[in-house]
């Protein structure tokens, strides 16, 4: 298992990633976006990780893939700072892991990852969100360290804060 800057070598599992998620919500938002063009989208993952021309409401992040064997198991993207917004509801971690992958511990490996990526980034403290309803990231998140900071209600949805 390694964890790897995009790259056109995983393009077919990139796809493959993406069929499989189906009609779920795609986290982390990077999975959003367009990736008909795949050397496009790399050139965007690029931008965002230097900096370069992120759109208004967005900030600096770095996306990363978690690779077994050639296969994409788990998606993380790293918010390197947080604009008032996404520190309200957002944090500095979204994450995901392959549904096939899932159950394995990859998310608890990845989340791992990534906190300590940013603590080399020397960002404190990492705010972690996620859904009230899917215990199973709450539960990654605090293995991981997370301490329930507060809940907000977003629409119709209660999304947990937690600080590590």
């Amino acid at each position: 298992m390694k964890l790897v800057v995009p790259s056109i070598r995983y393009e077919y599992s990139y796809r493959q990633y993406i069929a499989e998620l189906g009609h779920e919500e795609l986290y982390p938002f990077p999975l959003d976006f367009e990736h008909s063009n795949f050397e496009a989208l790399i050139s965007r993952l690029n931008d965002f990780s230097l900096g370069q021309n992120i759109p208004e409401g967005y900030v600096q992040s770095s996306t990363l893939w978690l690779i077994k064997g050639e296969e994409i198991v788990g998606v993380t993207n790293i918010r390197h700072c947080l604009n008032d917004a996404i520190a309200y509801c957002g944090g500095h971690i979204g994450l995901g892991i392959r549904p096939s992958s899932r159950g394995k511990g990859y998310g608890k490996l990845l989340m791992k990852l990534s906190i300590d990526l940013l603590q080399g980034m020397a960002v404190q403290p990492i705010h972690i969100h996620c859904h009230k309803g899917n215990p199973a990231s709450a539960n990654t998140i605090k293995a991981c360290g997370g301490v329930l900071e507060s809940e907000i209600t977003v629409g119709d949805e209660v999304v947990q804060r937690y600080l590590v």
